[in-house]
């Protein structure tokens, strides 16, 4: 396994209409590295986002798509996925405020 620092971990927000409805339950979605375990994205999202208390992680890993150019085939990278459900006293995460 990898040595990941806390700003290694999480790679950029995802941003679709299921994840910003799900925002209003604090629930915020992230695209996080592949050999992340739910510990390491907890203590980056505290890390990164001052005020951010976790109560909950939930990943899914995504495998990556068949494409083709001409008759070549291939994959292309597989991702991981984190929803992070924050504490009910903690504050919001400012990247997603104003969208």
């Amino acid at each position: 396994m990898a040595d990941l620092k806390y700003y290694d971990i999480i790679q950029k927000p995802i941003i679709t209409e299921k994840s910003m409805t799900a925002m209003e339950e604090k629930k915020y979605t992230f695209a996080v590295h592949p050999e992340a375990t739910k510990s390491q994205i907890k203590e980056a999202v505290e890390k990164l986002f001052e005020g951010a208390k976790v109560a909950k992680v939930n990943t899914m890993n995504l495998d990556g798509k068949t494409r083709r150019r001409g008759r070549t085939a291939g994959k292309t990278a597989k991702t991981k996925k984190a929803i992070v459900k924050l504490t009910e006293d903690s504050k919001d995460i400012e990247i997603f405020e104003g969208l």
